[in-house]
């Protein structure tokens, strides 16, 4: 099956590399056109790089290469003034607004009493209330088509179980959650369906970076990536150490495609079984 999603336009954030930049690709692929926007720059507490600049081309190339259109800019998830500008721009280009995937998010750790304040309010207001206003400046895009439309906010595992450390990630993909299912109840009637997609541990480099590994690996000095997956291969029932960011991507397209046509409301694990466990 091809042509999936075609003459559709998707509005995706943090499509600089890792998810978004799969699921740009993967609709891209099955005939979306695409308006990607990413910060390209750091946020001083998250304890890896994030994307850049010439990863956010890569993704314009990618998609280019499948004859696709992309509008691309920089856009901060927490200004909402920034994303708002960014969907109408491209909207203006690409002439519609059929989807959206709020998927631009970020990761740190610590216990919960030990949390500087400013790593819990990047963390909210980058993977809460970022969510939140990327789909506020979608919304009256998608509502004027005037035939319905998807929007996929990007939870997690965590939204769903807890884990030590994580009281912010947590706390923030939970609310993720519950936006979502207060979002689909209000868009029904106008056929605009709202999910979540609640990977767990996913190969992106929010995962395979020094901090994280460290985190889930403390008795090693600078534990490996074949380490770190030993480790989090226990997590999961079944046999792997994570989930790869085009398995994700494979529950977007579907959500957002005609054959998830009365989907709404649905919290859609990728997860190996993690939440099982």
């Amino acid at each position: 099956m091809t042509g999936r999603v075609e003459g559709k336009v998707a509005f995706i954030t943090g499509a600089a590399r890792g998810q978004g930049r799969a699921h740009a690709v993967r609709l891209a692929s099955e005939g979306a056109d695409i308006i990607a926007v990413d910060i390209c720059e750091p946020i001083d507490s998250v304890p890896y790089p994030l994307a850049t600049e010439a990863d956010l081309k890569e993704t314009v190339n990618l998609v280019q290469g499948l004859g696709r259109k992309i509008v691309a800019s920089h856009a901060d998830v927490r200004d909402f003034s920034a994303l708002e500008a960014a969907v109408a721009d491209g909207v203006a280009e690409l002439g519609r607004l059929d989807i959206a995937v709020a998927n631009a998010g970020i990761l740190s750790a610590g216990p919960t009493e030990a949390l500087p304040e400013q790593s819990w309010r990047d963390m909210i207001d980058v993977n809460l209330t970022g969510v939140y206003h990327a789909a506020k400046a979608a919304i009256p895009h998608i509502r004027a088509g005037g035939a319905g439309g998807s929007i996929v906010l990007t939870s997690s595992a965590l939204g769903i179980r807890a884990m030590p450390n994580m009281a912010h990630y947590v706390a923030a993909k939970s609310g993720v959650i519950g936006l979502m299912r207060v979002m689909a109840l209000e868009l029904a009637a106008e056929k605009i369906r709202v999910n979540t997609v609640n990977p767990s541990i996913a190969d992106t480099p929010m995962v395979q970076n020094d901090a994280v590994h460290k985190l889930f690996v403390p008795h090693i000095d600078s534990p490996t990536r074949e380490q770190a997956a030993e480790v989090f291969a226990t997590l999961n029932p079944m046999p792997t150490p994570w989930v790869d960011a085009q398995d994700v991507s494979e529950a977007v397209l579907f959500l957002v495609s005609d054959e998830a046509r009365f989907v709404t409301g649905l919290e859609f694990k990728i997860d190996a079984g993690f939440c099982l466990a």
